[in-house]
């Protein structure tokens, strides 16, 4: 197992015309398996997603910028949401962790049954702007990789190769994980993108470099050649934003009558954060305050 800390890369190839991202995503991923206790197709899926978010960071200009993706799909793991910032912090979580099913026809982990092959993609880029952008396309397989390549040609017009994976051990615990996106800036050639085209075709799977040792630097020598050129790296980290005030919040808005009935019925209350499955106990006192402070 890598014991490299997670980081992604910004590059450029072919002269200039190709611009790449690379991230190595094993413990950001391995730690989204340990807070949702997450079984192997699905560690897989919220996985693939992290690291797509992981690979949106070094397009985030200010560290408070972040994007949300959501995948929707009609699989059994149901919802999957991973929020990104400019800070390179990754947070995520899915709707059911425990789905378990066939290995697909390949032998692999059938990511894309447990997403499901219909549904949509959505991506919001807060940019600080008083809108955020919003952008979606439908699933295309569930796999991941190809539903953000589509998205990249069909919502921001442009072409892009897309690699992500996770390699689970039988223990659960993650190996291998990470990917790359490699985009054609408009200047590009068609011999850019014949060339892109046949690396991307002819590369080993993704997850199998990083496990024999590969780092974000080496996938994209592997697709762009020697005249890559490395631009940025920045290191990747889990982290997430809740906190006891913030849930208080959260009680806040339920509104006097609501807060009421639960002091009556249960006289306390324990919230769970999505993103990091921390719990907030909030006690008979803790309760009565806020219900005096609400509306």
């Amino acid at each position: 197992m890598s014991n490299v800390q997670d980081y992604v890369i910004v590059a450029t190839g072919r002269e200039g015309r190709v611009l790449a991202y690379a991230a190595v995503t094993r413990s950001l991923v391995d730690e989204l398996q340990r807070r949702h206790d997450t079984w192997p197709v699905v560690t897989a899926a919220l996985g693939r997603v992290a690291t797509m978010g992981a690979l949106f960071t070094p397009t985030l200009k200010h560290e408070h910028h972040q994007v949300t993706l959501q995948i929707q799909g009609n699989g059994p793991a149901g919802k999957i949401v991973v929020v990104a910032t400019g800070e390179g912090t990754v947070r995520g979580y899915v709707e059911h962790p425990h789905i378990d099913l066939p290995l697909n026809s390949a032998g692999k982990l059938d990511v894309g049954g447990a997403v499901g092959h219909e549904g949509a993609l959505y991506v919001v880029k807060d940019l600080g702007l008083r809108e955020p952008y919003r952008g979606h396309v439908p699933l295309v397989s569930g796999e991941i990789g190809e539903d953000f390549a589509y998205y990249f040609a069909a919502s921001e017009q442009v072409p892009s190769a897309v690699a992500v994976g996770v390699l689970v051990a039988p223990d659960l615990s993650v190996l291998a994980a990470g990917g790359f996106v490699i985009q054609m800036l408009p200047e590009a050639t068609p011999s850019d993108i014949a060339y892109v085209e046949e690396q991307v075709a002819q590369l080993p799977q993704v997850t199998s470099l990083l496990h024999e040792g590969d780092k974000p630097e080496d996938l994209l020598r592997r697709v762009l050649g020697d005249d890559m050129k490395v631009l940025a790296r920045r290191p990747l980290i889990f982290a997430c934003t809740c906190s006891k005030e913030r849930l208080g919040r959260v009680l806040l808005s339920l509104g006097k009558q609501e807060l009421t009935e639960i002091l009556e019925e249960q006289g306390q209350a324990e919230l769970i954060c999505h993103f990091c499955n921390a719990k907030y106990l909030f006690d008979h006192e803790e309760l009565m305050h806020l219900r005096d402070e609400a509306k």
